[in-house]
């Protein structure tokens, strides 16, 4: 493939720092989100304490939207060097045998920011990082993107609505049960080609937090928004090993501390930006916004809880039980 050739060329000057003092040491960012999300102004906001704690020895270049590469892509390239720092949704590490991190993608597993909170930054969160390692990859930090709700263009108000219906998903085996449970036809797609799969009917609806809905322009192209509020999907800011490892000490320290007021930041505008984006979505008067009462959103999770069963050994049996200690997750 020409992607792999293409890469591979970058590998001898991507992974390395710069020896000449006069050079800055690069540091490419992609991510596959819009700038005015989450993730997109946490990237910048790092970007822009990176260069000013380094007096400029580091410049970071954001890409975001996928402008480098689609999000089928962008791992390989982390791995390979030709980008060095990549924000991927958790889910991607499944692919790479790091199956435990899709206990992010079960749902219902996390109630609010609290619990989600008490996992990645506790010790589940580093244990899980920890097998990135040996795939070339060491994980920084963890950047909340919100709770995802399900949109499509007929009303979802009983789970059995999703019944047929085709839902875009990551890549997660974790989601496709999910999407399995509710009725509904899982269908893997890269995030940059969702709009137009909705707008030509390839897709019916898709899950996401309200500021991917809204900054992707999905409102344009469906009907309903049903406030599932079912699942997270969750960030991991991770960094090409080789290259992290062979920075100068009083760089690489300068970066981690970039990284963790950059981390604060992004988790502490996440749900504002989310109701915002729900805001703005309810604004436009293109999507009707649905609200559960309690007895409905009880219907939607007692179809998904067998997911949990159903997905254990692929997750870590102790991984899932760590993990209800910490959230005090009940059925």
């Amino acid at each position: 493939m020409k992607f792999h050739w293409v890469i591979a060329a970058a590998v001898a000057v991507a992974v390395a720092p710069p020896v000449s003092a006069q050079q800055p040491i690069v540091i490419k960012f992609s991510h596959v989100v819009a700038v005015n999300t989450p993730k997109g102004k946490g990237a910048e906001y790092f970007k822009k304490l990176a260069e000013e704690r380094t007096g400029g020895k580091v410049k970071v270049e954001v890409y975001p939207n996928s402008q480098l590469f689609k999000d089928g892509e962008e791992m390989e390239a982390l791995q390979l060097g030709s980008v060095q720092m990549l924000a991927p949704s958790v889910s991607k590490f499944g692919p790479l045998g790091a199956r435990e991190f899709e206990i992010f993608d079960l749902p219902y597993v996390f109630d609010n920011f609290d619990e989600l909170h008490k996992v990645t930054d506790g010790p589940v969160g580093k244990a899980l990082f920890k097998k990135l390692e040996s795939k070339g990859i060491t994980g920084l930090a963890y950047w909340d993107n919100g709770f995802k709700d399900m949109s499509a263009n007929k009303a979802l108000r009983k789970p059995e609505d999703m019944k047929g219906l085709k839902m875009r998903i990551q890549s997660s085996k974790v989601l496709e049960s999910e999407m399995r449970a509710y009725g509904a036809l899982p269908q893997v797609m890269a995030f940059s080609e969702v709009y137009q799969a909705m707008q030509t009917g390839v897709v019916d609806g898709s899950e996401n937090p309200p500021s991917n809905f809204y900054t992707q322009k999905m409102h344009e192209v469906q009907k309903y928004l049903t406030l599932t509020d079912h699942g997270v999907i969750e960030y991991a800011v991770i960094v090409n090993k080789k290259f992290w490892d062979g920075l100068p000490a009083d760089i690489r320290t300068a970066l981690e501390g970039a990284m963790k007021d950059a981390t604060k930041y992004a988790n502490d505008i996440s749900k504002k930006e989310n109701d915002d984006a729900l805001a703005a979505v309810k604004a436009s008067g293109k999507t009707e916004i649905i609200k559960l009462t309690p007895e409905e959103k009880a219907a939607w999770k007692k179809a998904v809880i067998p997911v949990h069963k159903e997905n254990e050994a692929r997750v870590g049996k102790d991984t899932l039980e760590t993990v209800y200690k910490e959230t005090g997750f009940k059925s």
